[in-house]
C-alpha cells in the first residue's frame, strides 16, 4: 500500500498538484471507489474535528479523534462492527500518507484553511493585534478558503465579493457577523496578500435591533441561589458590577480595591480602561476569595510553576509579573493548561466555556423561562440602575460604552415601557 501512495504522492508533486490527503485518495491505486468513498466520509469527519480543536496533523491527533469521536469508554456510541472495520482502514492508509509525505516531503502538508488561517493569526500577531482577534480573522479567512478551495482563487477579491454576498443573502447571518467577515477579509488582503487597496463594497443587510432579555430582581437572586458553589461569586460580581464575560475572568488581584470598594477594568472593549462599582455585600466574600488563591498562588511559587499569562508587550518591561501575586487571577482555573500562544504549561483564569455551562444550569434549575447568558446579568445591572433612578451618563461610564446611545436601549427595558410611566388602560377598565 505505502508504494502506491509514494506512487500518488509524486505525481501530485511532478503536476505541481495542492499537498493534500485529498488528491493522494483520489490519485492512489491502494483502493477502489467505494473504499475512497469511505475513506474520505471517515477523514473529512477528522479533519473537521481537529481543525475545530486547532490540532495538527498527526497520529497522535488520530488516535484523540478515534477515542473521542469513534469508540468512547461509555459505549455511548454505537458503531455497526462492518463501519470500525471500515474506518479503520482509513485511518491506516491516513497513517501510512502521513508517514510517506514526512520521508518523501520532509513535512506534513497542511490544508488550505490551516495555510489561511495561520497566515493571518502570525500577520495579525506581528500587528499586535489582541488573541481574540486573531482566532476571529483566522477561523473567517479560514472559512472563506475553505469556500473557494483553491489557493490561487483565495487571493482574487471578486471570490471574496462573492462569498460575502452569499453570508448576507444565503446564510443571513447578523449584521454584526457581515461586519466581522468583512473585517478580516480586508485584513488577509491587506496585510497578508500586501494588497494597497481593496474593494469588498457588499450591501449589507442591517437587521433590527433585538432587546436584550433582562432578570428581574427576584430572578437574578434564585438564579444566584441555583449556581455551582465554585462560580456563585463570580455571577453575583458580573451582575453586581455590570461586567462582561471577559472582563470578569480577567480580573487580576490588583484590580479589585477593597478598601476604596472599586473595581478596575483594564483593556476592555476598544482597549479601554474603567473603574465600576464593587458592591459593598462582596466584600467579605472577595476577601474570602483571596484568601483562596492565596493559597493556590503560594503553591505555584512553590513548586517553581510559571507565572500566569501576561501580554507580551508588558511581559518585556516587566518580566516577573507573571509570578507576582497583584497579576494573579482572581478567578483562577484549579488545573494548569497549555498556553496556546506561547505553549507554556500554566494557570489560567476560569474557562469561560465552564462558567457559561453552569450558568444556563443554574437558570434551568431556578425555573427561568428566558434565554439566559453571561451578557444578561450586564443588562440587568444596567437596568436595574435605570429604574432605581442613576441618569443615563453614570451608566454609560460603568458600562464603558464609547456612546450614550448604545445605554440608551436601557431606556427600554425598565418595568415601564420605554420609561414614559404610561400605564395600560385595562386596569382601569376592568376596576
Amino acid at each position: 500500500m505505502s508504494t502506491k501512495i509514494n506512487i500518488a504522492i509524486e505525481r501530485r508533486q511532478a503536476s505541481h498538484g495542492k499537498a493534500s490527503w485529498e488528491n493522494d485518495l483520489a490519485n492512489g491505486r491502494d483502493v477502489n471507489r467505494n473504499q475512497k468513498f469511505a475513506y474520505a466520509f471517515l477523514l473529512h469527519w477528522f479533519e473537521s474535528w481537529r481543525l475545530r480543536h486547532g490540532l495538527a496533523a498527526s497520529l497522535v491527533s488520530a488516535r484523540a479523534f478515534w477515542k473521542a469521536e469513534v469508540v468512547t469508554r461509555d459505549g455511548s456510541k454505537k458503531r455497526e462492527q462492518w463501519q470500525l472495520d471500515q474506518w479503520a482502514e482509513a485511518m491506516r492508509w491516513y497513517a501510512q500518507w502521513l508517514e510517506c509525505c514526512a520521508r518523501e516531503c520532509g513535512n506534513i502538508p497542511k490544508s488550505l484553511y490551516e495555510r489561511v488561517r495561520g497566515a493571518v493569526e502570525h500577520t495579525g500577531a506581528r500587528r499586535g493585534l489582541a488573541q481574540s482577534t486573531l482566532q476571529t480573522y483566522g477561523s473567517w479567512a479560514g472559512r472563506y478558503a475553505i469556500w473557494v478551495g483553491d489557493a490561487k482563487k483565495v487571493m482574487d477579491t471578486q471570490n471574496a465579493r462573492e462569498w460575502l454576498t452569499y453570508l448576507v443573502e444565503q446564510q443571513e447571518v447578523s449584521y454584526a457577523t457581515q461586519k466581522q467577515a468583512l473585517n478580516a477579509l480586508a485584513f488577509f488582503f491587506k496585510e497578508v496578500c500586501g494588497m494597497s487597496e481593496v474593494d469588498l463594497g457588499v450591501k449589507f443587510r442591517k437587521r433590527t435591533r433585538h432587546i436584550p432579555t433582562v432578570l428581574s430582581t427576584r430572578e437574578v437572586f434564585r438564579l444566584i441561589e441555583k449556581m455551582e458553589p465554585r462560580y456563585k461569586l463570580a455571577v453575583e460580581l458580573q451582575y453586581g458590577s455590570g461586567l462582561r464575560l471577559k472582563e470578569l475572568l480577567n480580573l487580576r488581584i490588583k484590580d479589585v480595591d477593597l478598601e476604596r470598594q472599586t473595581l478596575t477594568v483594564r483593556q476592555g472593549k476598544g482597549k479601554k480602561d474603567r473603574v465600576t462599582v464593587l458592591p459593598e455585600v462582596l466584600l467579605e466574600k472577595l476577601l474570602k476569595q483571596r484568601e483562596s488563591v492565596r493559597a493556590l498562588y503560594l503553591m505555584d511559587r512553590e513548586k517553581e510553576a510559571p507565572g500566569v499569562f501576561i501580554p507580551p508587550a508588558l511581559a518585556r518591561k516587566m518580566p516577573n509579573a507573571g509570578t507576582s501575586w497583584q497579576w494573579f487571577w482572581v478567578f483562577p482555573n484549579g488545573k494548569e493548561a497549555i498556553d496556546p500562544v506561547t505553549g507554556v504549561k500554566r494557570r489560567h483564569h476560569v474557562h469561560d466555556a465552564v462558567y457559561s455551562k453552569y450558568l444556563k444550569q443554574a437558570a434551568e434549575a431556578a425555573g427561568i423561562e428566558k434565554r439566559v447568558s453571561s451578557h444578561v446579568l450586564r443588562h440587568s445591572f444596567a437596568t436595574h440602575l435605570l429604574e432605581n433612578g442613576t441618569d443615563l451618563r453614570t451608566i454609560q461610564d460603568l458600562l464603558g460604552h464609547a456612546d450614550v446611545a448604545t445605554t440608551e436601549i436601557y431606556t427600554h427595558l425598565t418595568k415601564k415601557v420605554g420609561g414614559t410611566g404610561v400605564r395600560s388602560p385595562l386596569g382601569a377598565t376592568l376596576q
